[in-house]
């Protein structure tokens, strides 16, 4: 099948042409990384590898992809700006933008000269691209638009919904005109961290990394611990230089020298640091919100299963994550069927009002979606003033 890119599985690195990940949850630090103090320039710190370590996936992006090439060729910041990448101010001079050409591939290069295209790491030498890397923070950083839409201080730990990866792995002059079109199909805010696997089309939602103490198993499937995860993605989606094996999914990939798992402890603590955003001022009817909770926990019956205070029940599993079979609440069961679980773990509630859509595949636009879905599926009836109290709870989590 030529959309199934080939795997080998043992003792070799994946031999596939384009796949991104959630691109996400793995990184790496350029000889001269900017950062905004002390502990970021460490490159042992978790913020340093999340934001800057590429674990040596430039193999990937610039040997196997040449990405490189495209963005030194065709590639402007406004480009960029248009498929969802970011740019950090703090790691530019005053007025920089008001001073360069937006519409100039060589604009792009300069950005990425000092690190400040959020998630890629790039060489420049005496004018000329000569590799490009991606970061965990490509698909789980953003910015807070300080300066202009896309342009801002760096807000990590926030899923960049803005990202279109499958348009990006698409500029690839590697692929072919039938893989592009099914990564062109994916659309912003979704990846499938599956696809190089099992060749089946199925992108799911960018989900935030952030708001994670507390939630031991972190993926839409409960795979494993968020440790687990990092290393999946920095291996099998992000190309990167390690080691990789889960027998579930048949797969074993051995490579030294592993640039990934030596990293793996900081890069978690450095996550489960990051706090859940809060609710904007006065963007919550607290009225409202406490009546939601009290139908939330009582009538409507959600607090059986999104426990408090991190609103799921994955963790009451002990050492074994507590999973769902998507009949339980109505989902649809085909990403799942592609995993190493077969099912869905309770999605933690954190900084609802900051990630639409939701549900693993973008199904539920609006928390009054999600409120929808599951009145009709669990026949709980709720009135109008019900959904809206129990919408302003979520919006308040």
């Amino acid at each position: 099948m030529p959309l199934r890119p080939t795997m080998s599985r043992s003792k070799k690195r994946p031999v596939w042409l384009g796949a991104l990940s959630t691109l996400a949850l793995a990184a790496g630090l350029p000889a001269a990384a900017a950062a905004p103090d002390a502990t970021a320039r460490s490159p042992h710190s978790g913020q340093s590898i999340f934001r800057f370590d590429t674990f040596g996936d430039e193999a990937q992006w610039t040997d196997k992809l040449r990405l490189h090439e495209v963005i030194q060729a065709a590639v402007s910041p406004r480009v960029a700006l248009s498929v969802g990448l970011k740019v950090d101010a703090e790691a530019l001079p005053p007025n920089f933008l008001a001073r360069h050409d937006l519409d100039s591939p060589a604009t792009t290069l300069e950005l990425l000269r000092r690190n400040a295209v959020v998630g890629l790491v790039g060489k420049v030498k005496d004018g000329r691209l000569v590799s490009v890397g991606t970061t965990c923070a490509i698909c789980h950083s953003t910015v807070d638009n300080s300066v202009a839409p896309g342009v801002g201080k760096r807000l990590d730990g926030w899923p960049n919904l803005d990202l279109n990866p499958g348009a990006i792995i698409a500029l690839s002059p590697a692929l072919t005109d039938e893989q592009k079109a099914v990564y062109g199909s994916w659309g912003p805010g979704r990846y499938d961290p599956r696809f190089n696997i099992d060749g089946i089309n199925g992108p799911v939602v960018i989900p935030p990394a952030y708001g994670l103490s507390g939630v031991p198993f972190e993926t839409f499937t409960g795979d494993g611990p968020i440790s687990y995860w990092n290393n999946y993605v920095a291996v099998t989606q992000m190309g990167g230089h390690g080691s990789f094996s889960d027998p579930r999914l048949g797969i074993d990939i051995v490579q030294e020298p592993d640039l990934v798992t030596p990293k793996l402890p900081a890069l978690l603590a450095y996550q489960l640091s990051l706090p859940k955003p809060q609710p904007p001022t006065a963007s919550v009817n607290e009225a409202a919100a406490r009546r939601g909770e009290t139908l939330f926990n009582g009538a409507a019956g959600c607090g059986g299963c999104h426990i408090a205070p991190t609103y799921t029940d994955v963790h009451t599993g002990g050492n074994a994550p507590l999973l769902h079979d998507a009949a339980e609440t109505g989902m649809d069961p085909a990403y799942a069927r592609r995993t190493a679980t077969q099912k869905y773990r309770t999605t933690p509630l954190r900084a609802l009002w900051q990630h639409p859509p939701y549900f693993h595949d973008g199904s539920a636009a609006t928390l009054l979606d999600v409120v929808n879905h599951y009145d009709r599926h669990f026949e709980l009836r709720l009135t109008p003033a019900d959904k809206f109290d129990l919408v302003e709870f979520l919006k308040s989590l």
